[in-house]
């Protein structure tokens, strides 16, 4: 029996290390060939040749998704390394949090870039891509069903104290997931959105550990409240943080055949964790 995704072909932003990575994996693994991108190139050509040494196909597309060249060259990589665009999954982005009276310009600006702008300049870039393929196919009397899948948060769907910035983002991709969907359904592309709760990821670690990640030569703190963390296990219906394995496979449910009637949807992916 073929793999659920022979002969399609994937790009997964930000997919050089934690969730992406994985989302990267699992597609791969189900037949996909994958665009992996990263800030990092090094940490993007890892995830590619792990994929190829486990028999996938992958390329790869470093660099930050809010370069303004970016999105078409992220776009032209799949059509170049594999000849054309199924599947989009807009997963790139970080936390840069504080309360909102000492939150800068730059915070703002930099977290909807990375969230919210980038997604939308990926989907504009893909659109030609999708309309010509799609036309081709309908006059071939061959239709084809493309997948895009934004990824949002908890916090895009109920706020999080010291993240105005990133809960803007994370809402907004979501308002864009179902203008997109009522744009791109006469394609027959699904757009849906996955909403992550509290996933096991370097950003989700304990904000007492004092760990950063390096953006454009700038450390950024990253980490969870503490308390949150310890609450977790007991707040959470699962008792327990997803892995960035079980996030992954939230994603690749909304990429398969199965799903082909549903769009403009939001899954939430957290353990059954709300607010």
């Amino acid at each position: 029996m073929s793999a659920p995704l022979a002969g399609k072909t994937a790009i997964v932003s930000g997919s050089g290390r934690g969730i992406g990575a994985a989302i990267a994996a699992k597609l791969a693994a189900n037949g996909a060939a994958v665009v992996v991108n990263d800030l990092d190139p090094v940490a993007a050509q890892q995830v590619a040749d792990q994929i190829a040494s486990a028999g996938g196909r992958a390329a790869v597309c470093a660099g930050s998704v809010t370069d303004a060249e970016f999105a078409p060259r992220f776009v032209d990589t799949a059509v170049q390394s594999f000849g054309g665009l199924d599947i989009i999954v807009n997963n790139a982005g970080y936390t840069w949090d504080t309360v909102v009276q000492k939150m800068t310009d730059e915070q703002w600006d930099d977290i909807l870039d990375v969230h919210l702008k980038a997604p939308f300049q990926i989907l504009r870039a893909a659109q030609p891509v999708i309309s010509a393929a799609a036309k081709r196919e309908r006059e071939e009397g061959n239709p084809v069903t493309r997948k895009v899948v934004n990824i949002s948060s908890l916090a895009g769907l109920y706020g999080n104290a010291g993240q105005a910035n990133y809960s803007a983002g994370k809402a907004g991709i979501l308002g864009l997931t179902k203008a997109i969907a009522k744009e791109w359904g006469r394609y027959r592309v699904t757009v849906n959105a996955v909403a992550f709760g509290l996933i096991q990821t370097r950003l989700t670690g304990s904000a007492a550990e004092d760990a950063t990640i390096d953006i454009a030569g700038r450390e950024i703190k990253v980490g969870v409240n503490p308390m949150i963390l310890q609450a977790a296990p007991h707040i959470t219906p699962l008792g327990r943080l997803g892995t960035p394995e079980e996030a992954a496979g939230a994603v690749y449910l909304l990429c398969l055949p199965e799903s082909d009637y549903i769009t403009g949807e939001t899954l939430t992916c957290s353990g059954g964790l709300v607010g």
